[in-house]
């Protein structure tokens, strides 16, 4: 070839000589570029920025690689937080722990690990969990954006391939251990929560039976994350011609609702690798890997809950005000409205005799989830010809225990319901100022309680009593072959394979739900004081708010745990002593939350790939055909109202060519011009297709409806981009895509009718304004008494009928000052990373449009009576910017980074604890940034010791109900974690 690499070139791709195999060809090449080398000495950060530069470089497509430090020691400690640092890559958190990855503004991507599929704990398609898989186990990952015709489908902004070593690789035995313990600067628990982790590799020659290569890598880690999440709900009106009590000369919103939401997360996480290598001679080997994690998350959280605040709106009068720009929504302004800032809400009588009251719950919910990943496979390199055959299992099998309750607390100082409910008055406060969602009890106020009366056993009753032991059982298997014919052509290779895989999501819902309305039913607190302990009292910890509640009881989490069967048998002693005519149940399988999916496909790929002068590439085409059996329940009533469940199959089928194109050309020595454009489909989540339909007992909760006439997406992408390596593992690069979506998933709501007085919904079957009628739910504030079932919305997943676009412009720089030593001395060890991502999407026609709670709030903002304001949805968890910046030390045996990440506000379906839509509309998740920081030094060759720090600012997150900035409405306050640790190469 007549293009010639540069000497700078030529050394970065040296330094992934261990990381990867090089065709024949290039092995045949290699001898020559050799001679030209100017060896560059790197190690820790450097190492890994380098060999990761090298790969980007040498490949045929868009890809990002992010490669370990050190053995186990990628740049953070959760995988979602590592692939943060790639360009065009945001990440969602629970709790301040990274979850979920968006590659370029989308949820629809692929992880797979060593190449493999990989299934997750529940019914998504994006693989496994995140925080499944700790980090110390992986040694490089590479993002995919432009695909090849070779990739496996299923990936709209891109597939995500986590590596493990590769023993046969390895110069020289390889062991090492590492021990850390990691705290939360939130967290009732004291102390550290511990981590280990190890690997051993090695390989040896045979004369008789050629080399052999071992692998054993393990981890085990303890994590403890805490997250205070208060909300508070303003999607009411009062209007200044109501003629009520508390009507100003202005309309305004009421108080509807506040929360106090602690929630406390416990991960046990345990990992293994083993990988077994054999190379007979050169030309062929065999390998076998076990990937086996799992997980048990467990959640304790509590929540205390001023429920029936909205039931003083006519009477409560606040203190002060603030006014609330409520912006556009589908092009209608909305105007402007204030909003109830700081007031009480006090007890009346009159009024109402059981409103507001006060509520105590504990949850206590777990994922147990076991995953395994095995692949045996071979192969074999010829003169002309490479082939490879591999078999790979992927499961995961999940239980969600679960046992949630709620005390109601019946207030000594104000009288009982007369109706006999298990509820009654509590005066509450409140200052919404500053951006702090701040409630408590009035204290000061009539009929307040006292610390004493709120801790004492004989003031609280049993409200609730949820159970569940719901199942998911997810798995792929898979065979693939692969052959590439090498040429002496332009096309210097082919590439052409088949490969079968068979998936299916099984899913069984076990629950056991009781309510308890009535004095009558609810055992008082006095019958199983054993069970209960004062709940958490450090609310105040993440802002330093004075307005809470810190004095609370609940029924002990710990206790729930580890023996809920004790626990239950306590309960339902409570309540026969009492006299309740409610009987507590162990779960039972739900006939309508069954569903079982199974999937065939078989996928055919054909790909050359090319090199002409400065331009290399590939092109090709994939075709896949599927086969889908969908097995659910129908369920009907006979003539007495019995259940009558019948087992329903449902089969279809659908087939796709995915064209794709990758284009190279090394314009000059440093500079290279990349083109990709392909062609992907996206397929529904399983719980997507499903006929089952799951009811919760909260009113404000959607029932979630399966669709199985649901197509899967269709996607079109194109990437241009450039890249300029200016320097010594150093490079600028800027790129555009565009991605052309079709069929795209998106969320149908309904929403039910309430009454614009008084704000009450209908509560009999059929739901004619509206919605669908939910057994369980709760009446609550919906209707004139207690009790259960009312109409509730729903949600189902349908296909956008329109097309939509989403494109953008990503930027990355990075910089290392290593050549300049004689000049900068200490100094040079300094680098920067940098990225920044523009992107935004548009079209599509689905609608979101307003509640009727809401539509009276625009009603008022924007003076139209009968106003109906809609949007067309867009993307969830779609920011238009982000950006990181890395500042990172290396010199002397002394390694630092500190990285910066910020992410522009975005649209999001997680509101709080649940998933529904308060407006009719996604809630805004508003501009977040997150300060990260590591060091470490390395004693000698063998020791190193670190500290990492994630969230050292604690970053809060802020929720808006309408749009950005308008209405505050939810907050997360997560917590600070320090990790501090030693690691040990033999």
């Amino acid at each position: 070839m007549s293009h010639k690499l540069s000497k700078i070139t030529l050394a970065v791709i040296s330094a992934t000589a261990l990381n990867f195999s090089l065709s024949t060809q290039a092995q045949e090449a290699q001898p020559q570029a050799k001679d030209d080398l100017e060896v560059i000495e790197v190690s820790g950060i450097r190492q890994s920025l380098t060999n990761a530069l090298a790969e980007k470089r040498s490949a045929d497509s868009l890809v990002e690689i992010i490669q370990s430090e050190d053995i186990g020691k990628l740049p953070d400690q959760n995988l979602a937080e590592v692939l943060e640092n790639v360009t065009g890559i945001q990440i969602t958190r629970q709790a301040g722990v990274g979850t979920g990855v968006q590659i370029r503004g989308t949820d629809a991507n692929r992880t797979e690990i060593n190449g493999v599929s990989t299934v997750g704990s529940g019914s998504g398609r994006s693989g496994i969990s995140f925080e499944d898989v700790s980090a110390s186990i992986i040694s490089s990952l590479e993002v995919i954006k432009s695909p090849e015709a070779k990739t496996i489908e299923g990936s709209v902004g891109g597939t995500i391939n986590l590596k493990t070593i590769r023993p046969l690789h390895l110069g020289e035995q390889l062991a090492t251990i590492r021990v850390q313990g990691e705290n939360s600067s939130l967290s009732t628990d004291s102390g550290l929560q511990p981590r280990f982790s190890g690997t051993f590799a090695d390989n040896w020659e045979t004369d008789d039976y050629g080399k052999f290569g071992v692998l054993i890598s393990g981890s085990y880690a303890e994590q403890d994350v805490t997250a205070f999440r208060p909300r508070a709900d303003r999607d009411n009106v009062i209007t200044s011609d109501s003629g009520v009590a508390s009507a100003q000369s202005f309309d305004y919103l009421p108080i509807q609702f506040f929360v106090q939401d602690y929630d406390n997360y416990e991960y046990e996480t345990k990992n293994f690798v083993g990988t077994i290598e054999w190379a007979p001679n050169d030309n062929t080997k065999f390998y076998f890997d076990a990937v086996v994690n799992d997980q048990e998350r467990r959640q304790e959280s509590s929540r205390v809950q001023a429920s029936g605040v909205s039931a003083l709106n006519d009477i409560s009068v606040p203190d002060a005000f603030e006014t609330v720009n409520l912006g556009s929504l589908g092009g209608t302004n909305l105007g402007s409205i204030q909003a109830a800032l700081r007031g009480v809400i006090p007890v009346n009588l009159d009024n109402d005799d059981d409103d507001p009251n006060l509520r105590f719950s504990s949850d206590t919910n777990s994922r147990v989830t076991d995953s395994d990943i095995f692949r045996l496979g071979g192969e074999w390199q010829g003169d002309k010809w490479f082939v490879s055959a591999e078999i790979a299992s992927s499961s995961s099998d999940t239980t969600t225990p679960s046992f949630n309750t709620t005390l109601n607390f019946i207030n000594p100082n104000a009288p009982l319901d007369a109706g006999g409910g298990n509820d009654n008055s509590v005066p509450f406060e409140y200052d919404l100022s500053g951006g702090a969602l701040a409630f408590g009890i009035a204290q000061g106020a009539e009929y307040a309680p006292t610390v004493e009366q709120l801790l004492d056993p004989a003031n609280v009753v049993l409200r609730d009593v949820n159970i569940g032991q719901d199942t998911v059982e997810n798995s792929e298997d898979a065979f693939r072959i692969d052959s590439t014919y090498y040429t002496d052509s332009i096309i210097t290779s082919v590439d052409f394979g088949y490969r079968y895989s068979k998936s299916q999501s099984k899913q069984n819902e076990i629950t056991s739900s009781v309510g308890l309305r009535t004095m009558a039913d609810s055992p008082t607190g006095d019958l199983f004081a054993d069970l209960l302990v004062a709940g958490p009292d450090n609310f105040n910890e993440a802002d330093g708010r004075s307005l809470y509640i810190a004095d609370f009881l609940l029924i002990d989490p710990e206790l729930v745990a580890s023996d809920p069967d004790a626990v239950l048998e306590t309960l339902q002693n409570a309540m026969t002593a009492h006299g309740s005519s409610k009987t507590l149940n162990a779960p039972t399988s739900s006939s309508a939350g069954f569903f079982d999916i199974e999937e065939v496909t078989h996928a055919f790929y054909a790909q050359a790939n090319f090199e002409y002068e400065m331009i290399r590439g590939n092109f090709g085409v994939r075709y896949i055909q599927t086969d889908v059996e969908s097995t659910g329940n129908s369920i009907t009533q006979d003539g007495s109202g019995n259940e009558l469940v019948t087992r329903i199959t449902n089969e279809s089928d659908y087939d796709f060519i995915l064209p794709r194109l990758n284009l190279v050309a090394d314009v000059s020595e440093d500079v290279l011009v990349r083109f990709g454009v392909g062609k992907d489909i996206r397929r529904p989540d399983y719980n997507d297709l499903s006929t089952s339909v799951t009811y919760s007992t909260s009113p404000n909760d959607e029932v979630e409806f399966g669709n199985p006439a649901l197509k899967p997406e269709e996607v079109l992408s194109y990437d241009l981009s450039a890249e300029w390596y200016f320097a010594e593992a150093s490079v600028f690069s800027v790129g555009i895509f565009h991605k052309t979506r079709k069929e795209l998933h998106v969320n149908q709501l309904t929403s039910p009718v309430e009454d614009p007085v008084t704000g009450y919904r209908d509560l009999t079957d059929p739901c004619e304004g509206g919605g669908i009628f939910n057994p369980i739910a709760d009446i609550n504030v919906f209707g004139p008494e207690n009790g259960r079932g009312v109409c509730v919305g729903t949600e189902t997943k349908v296909n956008d009928s329109g097309e939509t676009t989403q494109k953008g412009i990503e930027f990355a720089f990075q910089y290392d000052l290593a050549g300049f030593e004689k000049d900068l001395g200490w100094a040079s060890g300094f680098g920067v990373l940098a990225n920044y991502t523009i992107q935004e999407f548009s079209g599509g026609e689905t609608v979101n449009t307003a509640t009727s709670r809401a539509s009276n709030v625009f009603a008022a903002s924007t003076g139209t009576p009968g106003i109906e304001v809609s949007e067309i949805q867009g993307l969830l968890n779609l920011s238009e910017n982000a950006y990181n910046f890395t500042l990172y030390y290396e010199k002397y045996g002394l390694s630092a980074r500190m990285r910066y990440t910020w992410r522009e506000g975005y649209r999001s379906n997680d509101f709080g604890s649940t998933s529904s839509f308060p407006w009719g509309f996604p809630v805004v998740q508003e501009d977040r940034g997150q300060l990260n920081a590591s060091i470490s030094y390395d004693v000698n060759e063998q020791l190193n010791i670190g500290l990492e720090a994630v969230n050292i600012t604690e970053s809060e997150i802020s929720q808006s109900c309408v749009n950005e900035s308008a209405l505050l409405c939810f907050q997360g306050l997560t917590d600070r974690r320090i990790t501090l640790g030693a690691s040990y190469r033999f």
